[in-house]
Formats: structure tokens, C-alpha cells, sequence
């Protein structure tokens, strides 16, 4: 059976990956398969996080007003925009694959 190499990752990349988390508000499981992390380092990657004393100044904090419908909608806007553009630039990654195989 073939042996895993551990990855090792600095404590920059740690953090920021901790910060997507925790300012994006997505699951520590979505974050996650987007970088190539498993759930469980991940996890304990912002438990720690959320342990220093430091990080309360770091962590947003809750609206207390909810939000208005304009900042809904724009939201909902960007979010749509942004799904467009990942799927452009996948697009846009298959066509460059596609072409430097057929040139090589």
C-alpha cells in the first residue's frame, strides 16, 4: 500500500484559509473541497483560531440591523455574477487544455 506524503502549510495559509471561513460565512466543509483541505484540518485549523486571544479582534461581528433590500438584491446579484465568471474561466481553462494538446 502506497504511503500519503503529509502535506505541511504555513501558518499565513492557515490563516488565511481560517478568514475565508469565518468571513464568508460558508461551511467549514465548502471551504474546504475548494482548497483541497480535508473537514478535519480544516476544523481544527479555525478551532484554534477561535482559541487565541487575539482573534476576537479579528472575528466580525453579528449586524445588529438586518439587512436592507437593496443589499439583498445586490447580494443576490454578485452571487449570480460570480457563479457566471467561475464558470467562464472553466470554460476558459478546457479550451486552453484542448488547444495545447492538439499543438503538442
Amino acid at each position: 500500500m502506497e504511503e500519503r506524503q503529509r502535506r505541511s502549510f504555513t501558518e499565513d495559509y492557515k490563516r488565511q484559509a481560517v478568514e475565508l471561513v469565518v468571513s464568508s460565512g460558508r461551511s467549514i466543509t465548502s471551504v474546504g473541497k475548494e482548497l483541497g483541505l480535508r473537514d478535519s484540518v480544516l476544523r481544527r485549523w479555525v478551532d484554534k483560531f477561535r482559541q487565541e486571544p487575539t482573534s476576537a479582534a479579528r472575528r466580525p461581528t453579528t449586524q445588529a440591523t438586518p439587512m436592507s433590500a437593496d443589499q439583498a438584491s445586490e447580494i443576490a446579484r454578485l452571487r449570480e455574477e460570480n457563479e457566471r465568471l467561475r464558470m467562464e474561466r472553466d470554460i476558459l481553462k478546457k479550451s486552453i487544455a484542448i488547444f495545447a494538446g492538439i499543438r503538442t
